[in-house]
């Protein structure tokens, strides 16, 4: 055996594990991305349907304990409950929309490009329900 490749095949598993690594960390990344996006949307739709269903549209506390219930990283200041008309009370309210804004997402993994980078805003996620069909459900609220 030559004697100057000695340590030759660990050196190059050391820059192809990098590669590996690099690209798994990637993958597992833009998984938590999508994830986080998906359950936001989730979020902003099930604390529509639970405003349309249980809520008062005087106290949001409510809707806002329901999505945090989902997604522990809201505040009250990430979230939005527009009733319509505005001014009404549960008995002559006809729809709510319920808005998600102000979330962030940090990459973990050392991507090129991301190390070092405040973390991403995401988009606003938005639901609109009409309350014509949906009356108060015990075994909701």
């Amino acid at each position: 055996m030559n004697t100057r490749q000695t340590g030759a095949t660990t050196v190059e598993f050391a820059l192809v594990m990098l590669m590996f690594l690099m690209v798994v960390f990637g993958i597992m990344d833009f998984a938590r991305l999508l994830y986080t996006w998906n359950t936001a949307n989730e979020v902003s739709r099930e604390g529509a349907r639970y405003a349309v269903v249980c809520a008062d549209p005087s106290s949001n506390s409510r809707v806002l304990a329901r999505m945090q219930a989902l997604m522990p990283d809201i505040t009250a200041s990430n979230i939005t409950v527009a009733w319509e008309p505005a001014g009404c009370n549960a008995a002559n309210c006809e729809a709510v929309t319920v808005s998600l804004t102000g979330l962030n997402f940090r990459w973990v993994s050392p991507l090129p490009g991301t190390v070092g980078q405040p973390a991403w805003a995401l988009p606003g996620f938005s639901t609109y329900l009409t309350r014509e069909m949906m009356t108060y459900n015990p075994l909701i609220c």
